[in-house]
């Protein structure tokens, strides 16, 4: 696993890529694919047919292709994808082998578990450091990384490039700190805080992650079921 996840394309680390633009749904659907070929190169396969990797991913034929269609295509008539070479291109799309460099705002429960995390490493992100404000946690490493006092983010981020900032403090700090970063030079937001950075997303690249939202979401679903079965239930 960590042989795949390291080779890929990492001799072009700095190389330019062509990234059309293209609709954000398809977007959304890159780190799917991504996944799924990764799956495919552990279990040894070495080619696939878009119907296949339809039947995989729950996504139709006709989509994988107009998707991939956007950026070249990819595949060959009556032969599919080449699976090591769909993954390489769809890692260079996703920036894998950029080692974009980021740091982690808010060293409390969640900044520690995301920062022991290998999600980052396995797709090419560099954590260089966690900040916070507790004098408690200042200083202390978690995952061999160094919190850092947030008072020192200044002369952190001049002497250390930050492409990404992943934001893990409260609520209430979220819009002064990100348009701290802003002004810092950090152009991508990760933002756990549950607060929507509308005041910076004209200038910056935020995801706002709602852990909440999804759960509800998955509560919704749940009680419909149950719904559908109590209401079975009365008709027999």
């Amino acid at each position: 696993m960590v042989e795949i996840e390291n080779n890929v394309n990492t001799e072009k680390k700095h190389e330019r890529i062509d990234r059309p633009f293209v609709s954000p749904a398809v977007i959304r659907r890159l780190p799917r694919y991504f996944r799924y070929l990764r799956e495919l190169l552990r279990e040894g396969k070495t080619r696939i047919s878009s119907g296949e990797l339809s039947a995989r991913m729950q996504v139709t034929a006709s989509q994988i292709r107009q998707d991939l269609n956007c950026f070249g295509g990819f595949g060959q008539q009556g032969y599919g994808y080449n699976v090591s070479y769909l993954y390489s291109k769809i890692s260079d799309l996703l920036g894998v082998s950029m080692g974009l460099q980021v740091i982690i705002v808010g060293a409390g429960d969640l900044g520690r578990a995301l920062v022991r995390s290998t999600m980052f490493e396995k797709r090419g992100l560099d954590i260089v450091a966690l900040f916070d404000v507790d004098p408690d946690l200042i200083g202390k490493e978690f995952g061999g990384v160094k919190v850092h006092d947030m008072r020192d983010l200044e002369e952190f981020c001049s002497t250390h490039p930050v492409d990404m900032a992943v934001l893990t403090l409260p609520k209430e700090k979220a819009e002064e700190e990100s348009a701290r970063l802003l002004s810092l030079g950090v152009e991508g937001f990760w933002n756990f805080t549950g607060k929507e950075l509308s005041h910076i997303s004209k200038n910056a690249v935020v995801e706002n992650v709602h852990l909440g939202d999804s759960l509800m979401s998955l509560n919704y679903e749940i009680c419909r079921r149950k719904s559908e079965k109590d209401k079975k239930r009365m008709k027999e």
